[in-house]
């Protein structure tokens, strides 16, 4: 369908492989391409199964726009956030299969799915805002704690207090 993301339909069901370079980073373009995919797929009546290459579903927002300024910044939060809810409005059933490492963003897109479903490995799934001191926006920690089991809640919104600030102060969370 596109380089970032490969469009393939079968039997109803349209698979969604993020193909972006090494972490499948969500930048401007990979989220443009991913609202072209879910177009297609409702226009298609499929049900979506998204997943990544071997060993990465995403490694969240790509960092370079992140660093480009406030405005590149807060406009991809703001696709992002659209997405998410776009996925979890879809009108037919979403299954994310996580084919690795799912961090920041990554996670929140499995977050998003009907059903989820993981490769078995040293892979880590997270939360990152957390493990970095960063303070959960609040449709972050509604979406975790309506998809999560309590325990496993617990863990993703508050395993870091004993996490120090990263350079640059601020932020972080302590006993």
């Amino acid at each position: 369908m596109t380089d970032l993301i490969d469009y393939r339909l079968n039997d109803g069901i349209a698979t969604l492989m993020l193909n972006n370079g090494k972490v499948n980073a969500l930048s401007p373009e990979v989220i443009a391409a991913f609202n072209h995919c879910l177009d297609r797929a409702e226009a298609d009546n499929a049900v979506v199964l998204v997943t990544g290459q071997a060993g990465v579903f995403s490694g969240g927002y790509d960092l370079k726009v992140m660093s480009a300024g406030m405005a590149q910044a807060t406009e991809l939060v703001a696709s992002g956030s659209a997405l998410a809810r776009r996925l979890l409005a879809f009108p037919a059933p979403v299954v994310m299969a996580c084919s690795g490492h799912a961090i920041a963003k990554g996670a929140f897109l499995l977050l998003c799915a009907d059903y989820r479903v993981g490769i078995e490995g040293p892979f880590q799934i997270g939360l990152n805002e957390v493990m970095i001191g960063m303070t959960m926006h609040h449709a972050g920690i509604t979406l975790a704690r309506s998809r999560l089991q309590a325990a496993a809640f617990e863990r993703a919104v508050n395993r870091c207090r004993d996490v120090q600030p990263a350079s640059g102060g601020g932020g972080g969370l302590s006993r």
